[in-house]
């Protein structure tokens, strides 16, 4: 499995990533980062929130952008050197999200590549926004 080297990539270029976030999934990114803060975990202490409802974790959205990253654009062998986020608007178990990052600059003598990121629900709101450094071969 090989990705794209800098000169197969064009500005615009998009790739994405779609999951639905289940309860099992927040349960093992909570034992596996130990980030088991009960906005997370535990259904009563969340219906006292402003969320009313356990959400999943914001770092477990964004690694759904690692997962295109990786994976598909610009894919195997490049290397992850910087992300920006901003945590928009709350992620709830069984919310379906779609990890969308596009090339936004290219940097072909540094090998360099910046990406758009985002993700957004069923509804098409975007819940996590951000900024991805990639380095190529």
């Amino acid at each position: 499995m090989q990705g794209l080297t800098i000169g197969q990539l064009e500005l615009g270029q998009k790739a994405s990533f779609t999951k639905t976030v289940t309860e099992t999934d927040v349960y093992m990114f909570a034992g596996i980062t130990g980030d088991i803060n009960p906005i997370h975990i535990n259904r009563e202490y969340a219906k006292e929130t402003m969320f009313k409802d356990r959400i999943a974790h914001g770092m477990l959205c964004a690694g759904f952008i690692s997962a295109v990253l990786g994976v598909q654009l610009p894919g195997p062998g490049s290397i992850y050197s910087g992300q920006t986020l901003k945590f928009l608007a709350p992620v709830y178990i069984g919310d379906t999200i779609t990890a969308t990052v596009e090339v936004s600059e290219i940097f072909t003598e540094k090998g360099k590549v910046i990406l758009k990121t985002t993700c957004a629900n069923q509804d098409g709101k975007i819940v996590v926004d951000g900024e991805a450094t990639i380095v190529l071969r």
